[in-house]
């Protein structure tokens, strides 16, 4: 029967700095050249837990302090080592290069000592492939020894016991604080995606938990700014409270423009933000100006770009980390504007809403679209489900609004369109003008004349491709 010591040490021994270590785990070999273990060899070893006591002190060469540290514990189990040689290539390699078979049943292992009971759950897994464990904590000690001496088949084991347990913002965010080497395994996969999608949709509307989301670590804000569904304002809104967090956590500007460099800007979606925040993002010092070039061009870009292409770009990064090329749920929908100062200031806002947009609002909802600017100041259209003036059925709406900013009038032209099959060409349906002053907003309750029924309809003329596509021209009257 071959036997394995194993010397457990006290917490405050970090590591053993032995010449034979593997993976920060000493093991002894008392040949002088060791063989590699044969075929042959015997179908039994012992493994010996012992428990050594505090550091040695003094001018000690530190390669050396755990030989001369006092022994508190030995343990010696019988094991097989065949099945451990098959189930871990630590194992493997250990009982190959430590020991010679004809000789030598006793392989040595140095652990600390809150390492093990884990260590214990782990070998008798290997020969049953269960645990007898069930609790959050000792699973994750388990897990961090199955990944300390690679049995992958342990560690997927754990993942999946732990993904079937309820999820906490708590224990969420300490699987996504386990070391790299463990959040890097295939196995452990599945479990820190399953906790990003827990703290993702727990932090959906981040407006209902600012400061619970200012107060989470890097992984955990990580997690809710990687998310598609998330329910926030405009991407001008994920970028000011990304900016906030990082200045919260890193007060030091040249570490906060490491983070926001290699972390958190990778989250924020620039091509979604508007023009005049993205002339912010050049002056922000936060922001590498190198990198804040970068960004800003490749958005204008984006935004330059045709709605097929745009769409392409988004395709290509379905299955990627980084999401920068697609949209998010965006409670402000996202428009195209262009703007001339000549003849006359004019704007032109394209505004598309999916037919499923569409549909939630029913029977009296409403979707706001991002501001857009003419004359230096703030405006917005508005889609609304409502009652028609006679309040005999339902209908679609469409209405202009500017936003509060003082007592100033403008006096606007406007006009609205939609797309319409078989010619898909934008056909005008609505004109008026309109003396704004701040807070007003001026449309029309029955955009199309007809029932939301029928504007909903499977042959709707106003859906292609199950996209409704709007356009307002406003131009300031002389």
């Amino acid at each position: 029967m071959h036997l394995v010591d194993v010397l457990v040490q006290r917490e405050q021994i970090l590591q053993c700095n032995m010449p034979d270590t593997e993976d920060g785990v000493a093991y002894e070999n008392q040949d002088d050249e060791p063989e590699a273990m044969v075929e042959e060899s015997p179908a039994d070893v012992g493994l010996n837990l012992k428990q050594c006591g505090e550091e040695a002190t003094g001018n000690i060469d530190p390669a050396w302090s755990m030989d001369l540290s006092t022994v508190l514990r030995v343990k010696t189990v019988h094991i097989s080592s065949p099945i451990l040689a098959a189930k871990s290539p630590f194992f493997y390699k250990l009982f190959s290069n430590g020991m010679r078979e004809s000789e030598q049943r006793y392989v040595t292992l140095r652990i600390h000592a809150s390492e093990e009971a884990a260590l214990m759950e782990l070998l008798n897994f290997m020969y049953s492939s269960t645990l007898s464990t069930t609790t959050p904590t000792a699973l994750l000690d388990v897990l961090m020894a199955a990944d300390k001496f690679e049995v992958a088949s342990c560690m997927r084991y754990c993942s999946r016991l732990l993904r079937n347990l309820p999820m906490t913002c708590e224990s969420a965010l300490l699987y996504l604080d386990l070391p790299s080497s463990v959040l890097m395994a295939d196995a452990v996969q599945p479990l820190t995606d399953t906790a990003k999608q827990f703290l993702a949709a727990r932090y959906k509307d981040i407006s209902k938990f600012q400061e619970e989301v200012l107060n989470l670590p890097l992984a955990g804000i990580e997690a809710v700014l990687a998310s598609d569904d998330l329910q926030i304002a405009s991407e001008d809104a994920v970028y000011d409270f990304a900016l906030k967090w990082a200045r919260t956590h890193y007060p030091k500007l040249e570490e906060r423009r490491e983070i926001l460099g290699s972390r958190l800007g990778r989250l924020i979606r620039f091509p979604y933000m508007t023009c005049r925040k993205l002339k912010k993002v050049l002056t922000c010092n936060d922001f590498d100006p190198e990198l804040a070039s970068k960004v800003v061009l490749e958005s204008l870009f984006f935004k330059a770009e045709t709605p097929y292409r745009q769409r392409a770009l988004a395709a290509e990064e379905a299955n990627s980390t980084y999401r920068r090329f697609v949209e998010r749920a965006y409670k402000y929908r996202p428009v195209k504007v262009v703007e001339f100062e000549l003849p006359r200031q004019q704007c032109v806002v394209y505004l598309d809403l999916k037919r499923e947009e569409c549909a939630h609002l029913f029977p009296a909802g409403r979707i706001y679209s991002q501001a857009f600017h003419l004359g230096g100041q703030g405006f917005f259209l508005s889609a609304h489900c409502n009652m028609d003036q006679q309040s005999s059925f339902h209908c679609f709406g469409l209405f202009l609004g500017m936003q509060e900013k003082g007592s100033v009038s403008f006096a606007v032209d406007y006009e609205f369109a939609a797309r319409i099959k078989p010619t898909e060409e934008y056909v005008s349906k609505y004109k008026g003008n309109y003396t704004f002053t701040g807070g007003k907003a001026v449309g029309y309750r029955n955009l199309f004349g007809i029932p939301w029924t029928a504007f909903m309809a499977d042959d709707s003329i106003y859906f292609i491709n199950g996209n409704l596509h709007l356009r307002a021209e406003l131009t300031i009257r002389q």
